[in-house]
């Protein structure tokens, strides 16, 4: 009878990536093993440096990714973060996920990992989504 029952696990991630195509269950296999973290929530003036130092701490980095506004071409608020072994990915998110850089509460988390164009802004005005429902807000306030 337990044969029967599956066990739901937690899945691995909580950030989901939308454009993301592909089986769930690949994509729950390629988490597992991923170097690679994603953080958000950053202030649009947090350096590559800055990263750097703070997530050095939880192992080697071998690269980081910064997400752009795909006009502008300038940080709009996250990143990649890819570590030399898994380890440094995990202690990433265990020990930075709600911690605060640059006045900001961030989120890490895992990702499948970087892949070419997935590093520009979403929203309509080229940067983060979140950001356009905010500037939405305010201009609807002042009408």
């Amino acid at each position: 009878m337990a044969d029967l029952v599956k066990e739901q696990l937690p899945p691995v991630s909580r950030y989901r990536d939308r454009q993301y195509v592909g089986d769930d269950a690949v994509r729950e296999q390629q988490l597992l093993t991923t170097r690679t973290v994603y953080v958000g929530n950053l202030a649009v003036y947090t350096t590559e440096e800055q990263i750097h130092e703070v997530f050095s701490k939880a192992g080697e980095v071998r690269r980081i990714v910064m997400g752009l506004d795909r006009f502008k071409r300038t940080p709009c608020g996250f990143c990649f973060v890819e570590f030399a072994t898994r380890t440094g990915a995990e202690y990433s998110v265990q020990l930075l996920h709600h911690s605060v850089l640059d006045d900001k509460l961030i989120g890490v988390d895992f990702d499948v990992g970087f892949q070419e164009g997935r590093q520009w802004g979403r929203g309509k005005g080229g940067g983060q989504r979140a950001e356009d429902r905010k500037r939405n807000r305010r201009l609807k306030s002042y009408a």
